[in-house]
């Protein structure tokens, strides 16, 4: 009998990552990190499965936060009257952090261009750009109010979408039902369509449905259940028709919600099953002493999470 050798599966079969990590997205995206300090920086600005990488993200997280308050309570005239020069201020300062962080990141990628013309290079500039654009253009009013500019500000908040791993789920399972959305959209332009020309026959000018894209207009509003009152039907067949519209909302309104929810349910299925199937190669990960969390990977030495160090 010949003897037949096994296979050891400790050389033959790789060990996966427990998840998927933003660091090697982004190594792809920008080229491997580099060297020396822009590697070492690279790791605490892109990557956050060590303490510093963790704390700048905290500290990031808190900025962002921050002027967006700022910014808010600048719009309160009473605020503003008497708080005005510390605005300033505060605007200043956290627009030279951001400033700082955005060079930061564009020096330790190899592709900086690739970088700054993505989605939060782009987000990164924009958080920038209003407070310098009103010191270097004062004059800039004549052609717009510059309460315009300080509007782009509030676009900081999507910074935060590069710090929660929920955010990236919603966009990818969003992405997934674009197709579905889009067949669900075009039916309800369809309906509205249909209906608002309908009730312009019905109704008429004299009972404010003076066009078919006002009608189109009533028929919107009254599907989506918002009902603004501005127009309303006057006549008995109009007023079914009006019903039947407001009941065809309520169904119609938890199209979308169901078909997002599907898609984050069955994504949510199949990254269980992955795990499931990884457990039988990959070691188990220890578990955080201080939020007791466990899914980190099989080299990280500090919790994503808190950035606490693991027990090893």
């Amino acid at each position: 009998m010949i003897p037949v050798s096994r296979p050891d599966p400790a050389r033959t079969t790789s060990v996966p990552d427990a998840g998927p990590r933003t660091g090697d997205a982004d190594t792809a995206r920008w080229g491997d990190p580099p060297d020396g300090w822009r590697g070492a920086l690279y790791k605490v600005v892109f990557e956050s499965d060590t303490r510093a990488g963790v704390l700048f993200d905290k500290i990031l997280i808190g900025l962002i936060v921050a002027s967006l308050l700022v910014v808010i309570a600048d719009s309160v005239e009473s605020l503003q009257a008497r708080w005005s020069g510390t605005f300033a201020l505060l605007e200043w300062g956290v627009t030279l952090l951001f400033t700082a962080e955005y060079v930061v990141r564009l020096i330790c990628v190899r592709k900086p261009l690739r970088y700054a013309t993505s989605f939060f290079g782009v987000v990164d500039l924009v958080a920038v750009l209003p407070t310098y654009l009103a010191l270097l253009f004062p004059e800039i009013h004549a052609l717009i109010d510059v309460r315009v500019l300080r509007l782009l500000r509030v676009f900081r908040i999507f910074k935060l979408t590069a710090y929660m791993s929920e955010y990236q789920a919603l966009g990818e399972a969003l992405a997934a039902s674009s197709r579905k959305i889009m067949v669900f959209l075009t039916v309800v332009i369809m309906i509205v369509i249909v209906m608002g020309s309908v009730m312009y026959v019905v109704e008429g000018p004299a009972h404010g449905y003076t066009s078919i894209p006002t009608a189109i207009y009533w028929a919107i509003t009254t599907m989506t259940t918002v009902g603004f009152g501005d127009i309303t039907p006057k006549t008995e067949l109009g007023r079914f028709i009006a019903s039947l519209m407001m009941l065809l909302g309520w169904g119609t309104l938890a199209v979308p919600t169901g078909i997002v929810t599907s898609e984050i349910t069955l994504r949510s299925h199949r990254q269980d099953a992955a795990a499931k199937d990884s457990k039988s190669f990959a070691p188990a990960a220890p578990l955080c002493p201080a939020c007791s969390s466990g899914d980190h990977g099989p080299r990280a030495a500090y919790c994503q999470h808190c950035g606490a160090a693991l027990n090893r």
